[in-house]
């Protein structure tokens, strides 16, 4: 069995209990939902929502205008988003897919965590070939150096920057094994992969949930210099 196979059969196990959880757009921290209209929004082209889960961020940011397209690997969430939402535009596949079609931007919201890290630059680099330059781009995910126990540590590596080390951390997410990354390292990541950080979103600890983050960057071409690297990033 696949990783991904892997993945896909343990969301189907618990996908009634996930989409009474989280299936809904009023789930989601105002901020996030801010941040996602913000640089998703008004993009030409179709957005695809990559890992749309039960289909609400979809639908809000069709709410917004955007020509959104969610696609799923997991039959049941793209059911339950095709049944709720029978307006929208939901697509049984995998964020690697071949045969995505381009778009003017990509939201992969916590579509990314279940990845081992030597599979992520491929990732990034398949959303660098589905976005012209200029392209959006808005990834959620689990932040590093939380204190709650990882399984194991990988290093990051040299991703291209001098300053990009740090531990990219497995850890026991409720439904199979997840990785939480430091955000410089992932940022490092996104500029080897051609884009360029635009705003970053970092929520503090609390008890109730897990630290996690949020990079918005703008697709500038692979093998472009990253001229704005150096620019204050928007708190």
């Amino acid at each position: 069995m696949t990783g991904t196979d892997q993945v896909r059969a343990a969301y189907s196990a618990v996908a009634p209990l996930y989409i009474d959880l989280f299936g809904a757009e009023d789930r989601v921290a105002a901020d996030d939902l801010a941040l996602i209209g913000r640089h998703l929004a008004g993009v030409r082209g179709p957005v695809l929502d990559l890992g749309c889960g039960p289909g609400h961020l979809t639908a809000y940011l069709r709410s917004l205008g955007a020509a959104a397209i969610g696609v799923d690997l997991v039959p049941e969430f793209v059911a339950h988003a095709r049944a709720t939402h029978p307006d929208g535009d939901y697509r049984l596949g995998s964020l690697t897919d071949p045969d995505l079609p381009a778009a003017g931007g990509v939201l992969a919201w916590y579509s990314l965590i279940h990845l081992p890290p030597p599979e992520l630059d491929a990732a990034l680099a398949g959303f660098a070939r589905l976005l012209s330059p200029g392209g959006r781009l808005v990834i959620g995910f689990f932040t590093a150096g939380s204190g709650e126990p990882a399984v194991n540590g990988e290093p990051a590596g040299n991703a291209g920057t001098a300053d990009s080390g740090g531990t990219v951390e497995a850890f026991d997410h409720k439904v199979t094994t997840a990785y939480r990354w430091p955000p410089a390292e992932l940022s490092a990541r996104l500029a080897a992969a051609g884009f360029t950080e635009t705003e970053r979103l970092l929520r503090p600890v609390d008890p109730a949930h897990r630290p996690h983050g949020a990079i918005a960057a703008v697709h500038r071409g692979r093998g472009t210099p990253d001229h704005h690297a150096s620019l204050p990033l928007r708190p």
